[in-house]
């Protein structure tokens, strides 16, 4: 029976929600998982020690090292035990590796050429000199940490006369060029941050969005989407992500109330693009690093022309909170996973 482990930097599964269902998906598809952290992993033995799910709780063990790896949980928090996991990895398969930060990926993509044109134009503050010039050069940017999830620490800065407007989260003000440069050498001083010329992408009563678009490898190792939908955000802000107080919207009905009748080509045109940009990613990752991706986030705007600007690619995406997707992305991820163990020379097909 082939042996899925799900590596977490937790100890215990019942302080990860979604442990269960992967454990109940992969007992439905005939394997079995084993729930385990770092610590539970024994390389002289080539055992571990984790949890197997059964008869409705969770039984502690020592087990054989599985045949494939989940690698799931806090890439930093993980990255303590990294000299054990990568000898994990000599042997045995991972469904997936890091893509890196935001600014990693801009270079990656605009490096290999393909989607440079998606690109929106980014750079790492340098200094307070290189902000200004950046700013002088569009005038309304975005400033916003490069290590920076779920939205946070985003803010939208824009010249009016001789001072600036800053928007974080919903308050307003106006600084001054000092009082600016001050704000700007404090951020930078703590922190590496990037700024980006503001892409215009709001609904027509004047609401921010973006789209996720979820991708994932299936059960033959190729990419499908799990789903696209836009997500709105909350009055007065310019962030859209769910966990800053954003929204989501169902694609279909969202896309036929801003667009009409185009909806059907648009909604083509973010299928076609989520498909075209995970194999690409994919591909740079082989060429690069010898490692595959199995699950993509990848955040879009759309401005007032139609065209599509990637915000963000994020290697491994929250599963939507809502539209019963849950067990989609867990299904798409067992099945993968069985198909890497095929895949592997020491497991049969």
């Amino acid at each position: 029976m082939i042996r899925i482990g799900m590596l977490h930097h937790r100890k215990h599964p019942d302080s990860v929600i979604k442990a269960y269902a992967y454990a109940a998906v992969a007992m439905a598809e005939g394997t079995e998982m084993i729930y385990f952290s770092p610590g539970g992993i024994n390389l002289k033995t080539k055992t571990i020690s984790g949890f197997e799910y059964k008869d409705g709780e969770w039984v502690e063990g020592t087990f054989p090292f599985p045949h494939v790896i989940y690698n799931t949980g806090s890439p930093e928090k993980l990255a303590k035990s990294n000299d054990v996991i990568q000898e994990l990895k000599k042997n045995i398969p991972f469904t997936t590796h890091s893509i890196g930060n935001k600014m990693s990926v801009y270079r990656r993509l605009k490096e290999a050429g393909e989607f440079t044109q998606y690109l929106i134009p980014s750079e790492v503050v340098r200094g307070t000199n290189h902000f200004f010039s950046f700013l002088d050069a569009y005038r309304k940017i975005v400033f916003k940490p490069v290590n920076g999830r779920k939205g946070q620490s985003i803010i939208l800065i824009e010249r009016v006369g001789n001072d600036f407007r800053l928007l974080i989260n919903t308050d307003d003000r106006l600084y001054s060029y000092d009082e600016l440069k001050e704000f700007v050498s404090t951020h930078i001083g703590e922190e590496d941050f990037l700024v980006q010329p503001y892409i215009n992408c709001r609904t027509k009563d004047g609401s921010v969005f973006d789209f996720r678009l979820h991708v994932q490898k299936n059960g033959e190792g190729k990419w499908v989407i799990t789903s696209i939908y836009p997500r709105i955000g909350a009055p007065g802000t310019i962030v859209s992500n769910i966990n800053s107080g954003g929204s989501m919207n169902y694609l279909v009905p969202f896309l036929k109330q801003e667009y009409g009748d185009d909806y059907f080509n648009i909604k083509g045109y973010l299928e076609k693009f989520s498909l075209l940009l995970a194999r690409h990613m994919d591909k740079l990752q082989k060429d690069r690093y010898s490692e595959t991706i199995d699950e993509l986030g990848i955040d879009v705007a759309l401005d007032d022309l139609g065209k599509i600007w990637i915000y963000e690619v994020n290697w491994r995406p929250g599963c939507p909170p809502t539209f019963y997707l849950e067990m989609d992305v867990v299904k798409n991820t067992i099945q993968y996973c069985i198909y890497l163990a095929k895949k592997n020379s020491r497991i049969k097909k």
